[in-house]
């Protein structure tokens, strides 16, 4: 996932007296950031290191990322005429991506990179809340009161994930994944009316790019069928939903179309347990995925930054042993 390299030594290092948002917008620091998981690991790709409200604050919204709290908002967006005033994202406000993608795509070789951005529903939460949120009550009472205005906040959003996207497929990435993180807090009815059509509009956008297009959430085993009508190539699923079990109820919903291809979905808390155990949930995924008509072997998060590096590594050793 996209926090790769972040239980690494080497990156906590490099990083070292730079703010998260300064880092991403730093092309040879994003560059070197992004190849040590290549070097460490020997992963089958690279993810672009960034964040999801890079393209936020690229466009002028004021955003900042507070270690050990996540993204924090100096003005919520609540009202029409907040949205009104949100600022359009232009592609050279994210050139110092565009670079860094350049510089990897030179250094990288024949290894693909994988590029990414928020959804629309996940940045629309942070904005609306201010920050992040166990509940997402003020997410959901705007959304329920006012859906003209929501639904405007997030095709404004829909417009900055795409352009996001699309500044990085023009430098050079070889797929791109929409990272949902809250949509697993609604229910599916929810999801359908309020969410998908603007996720659908990000992916659809990217529709003659010709690159595979992943998306992915959080706690969304009861959304895979609604999300995969966004239209991506691939669907994430996190480590909730067993890949065969995921895989049924995508052909049970669209019987008429391919059996999906799927990403996933190793717990990041068990790389953390005893060799034995960990062996065994390997295994266990990699033979539950053969339901699908493609795999591509995941953890089912992002990596938790206490993470024994050397672990990682021997599990990319077991997973290309299989």
């Amino acid at each position: 996932m996209r926090q790769a390299g972040r239980s690494l030594p080497e990156y906590r290092e490099v990083r070292k007296g730079t703010a998260m948002l300064e880092a991403c917008m730093t092309p040879d620091l994003v560059c070197e950031i992004t190849m040590q998981p290549i070097r460490r690991h020997g992963v089958d790709a690279a993810i672009l290191f960034s964040d999801i409200v890079v393209p936020l604050a690229a466009a002028g919204i004021g955003v900042e990322i507070v270690a050990g709290v996540g993204p924090v908002v100096a003005e919520p967006v609540r009202t029409v005429a907040d949205v009104d005033a949100l600022p359009k994202l232009a592609l050279d406000q994210v050139d110092p991506v565009a670079d860094a993608v350049r510089l990897l795509t030179a250094e990288l070789g024949q290894t693909p990179l994988i590029g990414f951005a928020g959804a629309p529903f996940t940045l629309a939460s942070y904005l609306i809340e201010g920050g992040p949120s166990r509940n997402h009550e003020r997410t959901k009472a705007l959304m329920h009161s006012d859906p003209r205005t929501w639904h405007a906040l997030l095709g404004a959003l829909a417009e900055i994930a795409a352009t996001f996207l699309r500044a990085q497929l023009d430098a050079g990435v070889d797929a791109v994944q929409l990272f949902d993180s809250w949509a697993g807090a609604l229910s599916e009815r929810d999801y359908r009316e309020f969410v998908l059509p603007h996720s659908q509009r990000v992916l659809g956008e990217l529709a003659d790019a010709g690159v595979p297009r992943v998306h992915f959430g959080v706690g969304t085993g009861e959304l895979l069928p609604a999300m995969r009508e966004a239209g991506a190539d691939v669907v994430g699923v996190d480590w909730r939903v067993p890949l065969d079990e995921a895989v049924r109820r995508l052909v049970a919903a669209a019987p008429e179309l391919p059996v999906p291809v799927v990403q996933g979905n190793l717990d990041p808390a068990l790389l953390t347990a005893e060799w034995d155990a960990l062996e065994r949930e390997v295994r266990r995924i990699h033979a539950e995925g053969k339901a699908a008509r493609g795999h591509i072997f995941n953890l089912g998060h992002g990596v938790l930054p206490d993470t024994d590096p050397t672990v990682i590594t021997r599990v990319v050793e077991l997973i290309h042993s299989l």
